[in-house]
């Protein structure tokens, strides 16, 4: 078994708020979101695939896997975690634990797995989930691979789509993270949230 966890950034999502398309394809800083997202997983994990539905082309760019969810109608980004867990079943079975993150969170913090990891492991916990500004952030977690058959069951047979009711049945460790100078778990959901993030990065290229 390989120690490090798997990534699974979920690009899955609908993007209402931000008109449709792909929120993980807008741009800040000269680059998309995405491309900052896989950036800083990338050292953190022994490799990365992408939960994304549609034509996979879009995404060539990235060199990634790209799995779809094998689920009938949109059920938020739990199917996009079962559709990564059952692909690392049958693909990369020395994996044990995955990662999952959204790929509309450009400011990920460097010493996320490690972070989560400890905790988990420490806590003799299920799950080890991101908390900040007062509240749990539950896409961005570690999950055993072994979690997917009761997974698929709170899916299909429950039609569970709440991430949070769903980690209420195991034990979870939360791990914080300071909100300053910017929420490290902050996500792009709408248009004036590219403007804040660049605005962010324009304060924090000033300061050097």
């Amino acid at each position: 078994m390989t120690d490090l966890p798997f990534g699974i950034v979920l690009a899955g999502g609908l993007a209402s708020r931000m008109g449709g398309g792909d929120k993980g394809l807008r741009t800040i800083g000269g680059g998309t979101i995405l491309g900052r997202v896989i950036e800083c997983l990338r050292p953190q994990c022994a490799g990365l695939v992408l939960n994304a539905n549609g034509d996979p082309a879009r995404l060539a760019e990235f060199g990634l896997p790209v799995v779809a969810d094998d689920l009938p109608g949109f059920k938020g980004p739990l199917a996009g975690l079962l559709a990564g867990l059952d692909w690392m079943a049958a693909r990369r079975p020395d994996v044990a634990v995955v990662l999952s993150a959204p790929s509309d969170t450009p400011f990920l913090p460097g010493d996320l797995v490690g972070r989560l990891a400890a905790a988990r492991r420490e806590q003799g916990a299920d799950i080890a989930c991101a908390s900040s500004c007062g509240g749990l952030h539950p896409v961005v977690a570690l999950w055993p691979v072994n979690i997917r058959a009761d997974l698929r069951h709170a899916l299909v047979d429950e039609d569970e789509r709440k991430i949070d009711r769903f980690t209420r049945r195991y034990k979870v460790a939360a791990v914080d993270w300071r909100c300053e100078p910017l929420d490290p778990f902050f996500n792009a959901n709408e248009p004036a949230d590219l403007q804040a993030a660049e605005a962010f990065l324009q304060r924090k290229k000033g300061d050097f």
